[in-house]
């Protein structure tokens, strides 16, 4: 399948100045087999939940247009880790075997210094607070500079675009580190990423802390460059907690997109608005309400893959919102779940946290199959919790973890926050098939932020990890060695975005930077 809304967009705006993007249009590719939907069914484990659909829409609501992957036909990182499946698809490539990280540019964010229920959150960004990398196509540069108001001087249709903890999106020269659009207020903290949607030229956004009304999520149009919609609460959710971290995903058509009210949403889109047209609320039996979604949708064909506060491992058929399987993983799960789908068959790779244990416990690391829930191997890795006066931190896995491949193929490697002694953390590989710890790493401090990989001409990953205390490390993908460590920033709590040798990663305080791998 192709996509051509990009040329139909810029010739649309340029020949009649309408700042609208018409769906997009589909064609078949002669002699390709068409993706075949992963079956409409429920497994007994879903007895384990009370849930329910809500049609908002019944016309706009339906099964997913298509079931390829719309972030592989873009040039850049749209989503969180980059895909539907959130495995990060690799865009870091680096020459012979690298021994340094080196800063290029660094960019300060406003502060906010309003007063919330949960304190003052200054600038930069917090968790998971990916950037996104775009680099726009000529027909798209020339219809931004025919009708967006925001652009600057250095806009040069490669940028980078992350909202901060200060609540405004940036857009920034990726060569230059200078805006090459006016920032946008989006009204209230962002801890979360941005999603840049891969077939209309908007933003979605998700708010962290709330401020002011409305609080929730928006939609920034980048034609119109400004807010084009809002979400607002959800006096109907089965949990008052109205934030939005996770990063939604565009799958079929449509925009999912969980949050931590316990509801996942499905939108119907268009140029600079959307419409909701279905939604699925769940909760545990037993439990007085639901628990909240931090955690970003991976998705694989016409299933959609989420974790929550309270542990629960959910599949959901994208096509009619209902619950396929439902899998309990113990504790909190925040990370993504990433997908890797091997001879049909969607397995996915998740570990939860150590919040709800006591003082010390497990994180659970799983290998799921993701047609049936049914658990292939599991890995603990025993973590503790750590108090700082009044505040304590939990262990466990915040990262989102990445696929080896390459020399590396066949393992998976992570950041674990085991807090013995405090503050204390860990990254780890183990083996795909057993979830055998193949090596762990000693970090300076724990790591929040996800690991990201490069690999050279010979096939051989080298890892980059950020730690919570501003220590970057370069390792050796197989052997777990330390190549080299240098502190740049205050705080990394969010992942970075891969650009051939380069990633751009923001830090708790003010900065952003952009870093290379040399």
């Amino acid at each position: 399948m192709k996509y051509y809304y990009l040329a139909i967009a810029a010739f649309a705006v340029l020949a009649c100045g309408n700042p609208r993007t018409p769906a997009p249009v589909v064609e078949e590719e002669p002699g390709v087999k068409p993706i075949e939907r992963f079956a409409d069914t429920t497994y007994a484990s879903v007895n384990d939940l009370k849930w329910e659909v809500v049609v908002v829409d019944s016309l706009g609501n339906g099964a997913l247009e298509y079931l390829d992957d719309p972030y592989d036909k873009v040039d850049g990182t749209y989503t969180f880790r980059g895909n539907q499946k959130r495995e990060m698809p690799v865009r870091g490539r680096v020459s012979g075997n690298p021994t340094e990280i080196v800063k290029v540019w660094e960019f300060e964010t406003d502060s906010d210094l309003t007063q919330t229920s949960m304190g003052v959150w200054h600038g930069g960004t917090g968790w998971t607070g990916q950037p996104m990398y775009v680099h726009w196509p000529d027909s798209m540069v020339a219809a931004f500079r025919e009708s967006s108001p925001g652009l600057t001087s250095e806009f040069n249709g490669r940028e980078v675009i992350f909202g901060s903890l200060c609540r405004r999106v940036y857009f920034i020269n990726f060569d230059t580190g200078k805006p090459g659009r006016k920032s946008v207020d989006s009204g209230n903290t962002i801890k979360g990423s941005v999603s840049v949607d891969p077939e209309y030229a908007q933003v979605y956004v998700g708010h962290g802390v709330p401020a002011r009304e409305p609080f929730g999520a928006v939609t920034i149009d980048l034609f119109q460059h400004k807010i084009t919609h809002s979400f607002g609460r959800d006096k109907n959710a089965w949990r008052n907690w109205q934030a939005y971290d996770g990063c939604p995903v565009v799958a079929g058509g449509y925009l999912i997109r969980p949050g931590e009210n316990g509801t996942i949403y499905k939108f119907a889109r268009e140029q600079g608005n959307l419409k909701l047209v279905a939604l699925l609320r769940f909760r545990a039996n037993g439990e007085s309400k639901a628990a909240g979604m931090e955690s970003s949708m991976a998705v694989c064909r016409n299933y959609g893959f989420v974790g929550d506060n309270h542990g629960h491992i959910l599949c959901v058929n994208l096509d009619n919102m209902k619950p396929v399987w439902h899998y309990d993983n113990h504790d909190d799960t925040d990370g993504s779940i990433i997908v890797e789908e091997i001879d049909g068959v969607p397995y996915l790779y998740t570990c939860s946290e150590m919040e709800q244990q006591g003082e010390k416990g497990n994180a659970y690391f799983v290998k799921l199959n993701g047609l049936t829930g049914e658990k292939i191997w599991e890995t603990t890795f025993p973590c503790r919790m750590a108090h700082v006066g009044a505040k304590h931190f939990d262990g466990g896995m915040y990262s989102t973890p990445l696929m080896g491949h390459g020399d590396c193929e066949g393992m998976i490697i992570t950041n674990i926050c085991d807090n013995s002694p405090a503050f204390h953390g860990k990254t780890v590989a183990l083996s795909r098939s057993t979830g055998e710890v193949l090596w762990e790493h000693e970090l300076i401090r724990y790591a929040w932020s996800s690991p990201a990989g490069f690999y050279n001409e010979e096939g051989k990953l080298f890892v980059f990890v950020a730690d919570c205390y501003g220590n970057v490390y370069l390792l050796d993908g197989k052997t777990g060695e330390r190549i080299f460590t240098t502190k740049v920033g205050n705080n990394f709590e969010s992942s970075p975005v891969v650009v051939d040798d380069c990633l751009v990663m923001g830090s708790r305080g003010s900065m952003i930077y952009k870093l290379r791998v040399q």
